[in-house]
């Protein structure tokens, strides 16, 4: 079987001068015993997977070395050669809606790096007690920063092939768990209890688009957090739809509409 890459005939160039391939073969990580490759996107029950890798290709002996991953981001980034053999490709998807959601409750809201970042592209016109989740869409929604982080980079950005074997969904992840066991071998290790980055732990309440950040960290410190969903209105909605256009498309076309927060 041919894999062809997604991005390769973007540029006549040398593919090794290809920026656009080069950052998704660098998301493209190998599970060795399998010939298999994985890509990584961030924000896609990518902890999990990257320690469950880890495991899988020998570096870590057990859930308790979680802390190794952060540092080996690029160990098992594929070469050419592994990513035009590879038996096994497969990819986590997540819904964009669901993910753009994801990103502000755990890296704004928490006031992690990532958060100063995207302020820093504004020039720190907005503080941090006023970044509601309707002025983050704004902003991360502009051409100057739609890019800029990969928490909220488009997914589409992140893939390496045309097509994989196996497109999985982050909210089916105990099927793909399944899946993945069959045809790798791998062992799934999950991490969300190690990085307290999810929101699935949390009581879901009602929220809003201009709730104050403030405000919904002390509601995870209680063990409650806003469904993503009631913090997007229709102006929202038709934002992320707009700039996140390709990963919304791809995501109905292999999942259904009905998969999509917002299926219109």
């Amino acid at each position: 079987m041919v894999r062809t890459f997604r991005y390769s005939a973007a540029s006549d160039g040398p593919l090794s001068a290809n920026p656009a391939h080069a950052f998704a073969a660098r998301h493209a990580l190998r599970l060795y015993r399998a010939d298999a490759v994985y890509t990584m996107i961030p924000k896609n029950a990518c902890s999990t997977m990257r320690l469950s890798l880890a495991k899988a290709n020998g570096c870590v002996g057990s859930a308790a070395d979680f802390f190794w991953i952060h540092a080996n981001n690029d160990t098992f980034s594929a070469d050419l050669p592994s990513l035009a053999r590879a038996r096994y490709t497969f990819v986590f998807l997540r819904c964009p809606f669901r993910r753009l959601a994801s990103a502000y409750l755990d890296k704004m809201v928490a006031r992690e790096p990532p958060m100063w970042q995207l302020l820093d592209l504004d020039r720190r016109a907005v503080a941090p007690a006023d970044l509601t989740f309707r002025t983050f869409v704004r902003l991360v929604t502009r051409k100057d920063a739609l890019r800029e982080n990969h928490h909220w980079r488009p997914q589409v950005d992140f893939l390496v092939y045309d097509a994989y074997d196996d497109w999985f969904r982050v909210e089916a992840f105990a099927a793909a768990a399944e899946r993945l066991a069959e045809r790798t071998g791998i062992e799934i290790l999950d991490a969300r209890g190690l990085t307290r980055h999810g929101t699935e732990t949390y009581r879901k309440m009602a929220g809003d688009p201009d709730l104050p950040p403030l405000d919904i960290l002390l509601l995870q410190r209680g063990g409650e957090s806003p469904d993503p969903a009631t913090l997007y209105d229709g102006e929202l909605v038709d934002r992320v739809g707009a700039a996140y256009g390709a990963d919304v498309e791809l995501y109905r076309s292999l999942f259904g509409p009905d998969a999509l927060m917002f299926p219109a």
